[in-house]
């Protein structure tokens, strides 16, 4: 992700002056200056504060203002959302500590700040990656195996049609995946799994890696009760793109999303048991990534492969 420098707020500014008394005694310079950089791309704004002379910065991230494709939700829904799964999830695994969050400055969740490599910048250079990927795997089963509940199967199909509506699919096509997605909900094919708590958005941009550990940010897509093989998909369906369209070759991913489903089963048993479902969930990244407005060639290329993903298990 890219910094911009946009403003520097001084005392007197009402968000900068609540910043402060937010964070009480770990600013020992309530007169300081907080110099403010936008952060990009993300899906709605989000800003770095960085206090001077205090050496550290938070992050605020503004519901109210959204700048990616959905443009049209309940913003304190999806505050308190994000602001409540990362507390749930900072009991198992190393997350942005949240901090607060506030409606009437623009639906804002406030978290401390990370500084290190996103898994995306391995992923780009092919450097050390089996060693992160192992630590996000184990990131992952240590966030579902510690949030253990019902799985709630029927929503991960209505997440599936929802995608399904944001790629705005012709009649030809949405009746292809309609036929698909019946077949997989008339075999019964995701059950067997206890529900988690899910990252819900896991992209290689949202894993960072600093001084041997991992933390998982951005949990606004973050869900209780859901399928755990969701996470694995998407990232595989991530990973296997970044080749397809930086190398023209998706194959190169396999070796890595193997070793990143080795690392997260508990045996070779569980192995099988996650790769018999993790088309379904693949399928699903895949649309993620086609509704984001490629190349019409590259986009029937993404539907294609959720397809044949989908295909797969139930031929």
């Amino acid at each position: 992700m890219a910094e911009q420098y946009v403003n520097t707020l001084k005392p007197g500014d009402p968000f900068r002056d609540w910043l402060v008394e937010v964070l009480g005694d770990r600013v020992h310079n309530p007169a300081c200056r907080v110099r403010v950089y936008r952060i990009s791309p993300a899906s709605h704004t989000v800003c770095r504060y960085a206090f001077s002379g205090e050496k550290f910065s938070v992050v605020g991230k503004f519901f109210g203002e959204p700048t990616g494709v959905m443009r049209h939700y309940n913003e304190e829904k999806a505050m308190r959302n994000e602001y409540q799964r990362l507390k749930q999830a900072s009991m198992v695994i190393h997350v942005p500590r949240p901090i607060t969050c506030r409606g009437n400055f623009h639906n804002v969740v406030i978290t401390d700040y990370i500084k290190g490599v996103a898994l995306r910048k391995y992923l780009r250079h092919e450097h050390h990656l089996y060693d992160r990927l192992s630590s996000v795997a184990a990131l992952l089963r240590r966030l579902h195996d510690g949030t253990r509940g019902p799985c709630n199967i029927q929503r991960e199909f209505g997440q599936f049609h929802k995608v399904l509506d944001q790629n705005r699919l012709d009649a030809d096509q949405r009746e292809q995946f309609n036929h698909l997605l019946g077949g997989w909900w008339d075999a019964g094919l995701l059950h067997g799994f206890h529900g988690s708590l899910i990252h819900g958005d896991a992209t290689p941009a949202n894993y960072i890696h600093v001084d041997g550990k991992v933390y998982a940010i951005d949990f606004e897509n973050g869900l209780r009760n859901a399928h755990p093989i969701h996470d694995l998909g998407v990232l595989s369906a991530e990973m296997k793109h970044f080749f397809a369209s930086r190398f023209d070759d998706g194959e190169r991913s396999e070796p890595y999303i193997g070793h990143l489903l080795w690392r997260y089963s508990r045996g070779e048993d569980d192995f099988y048991k996650i790769t018999d479902v993790l088309p379904f969930f693949i399928a699903f990244g895949y649309m993620r990534i086609a509704r984001l407005g490629w190349a019409p060639s590259h986009r029937e290329y993404l539907i294609g492969e959720a397809k044949a993903c989908l295909r797969s298990r139930l031929t």
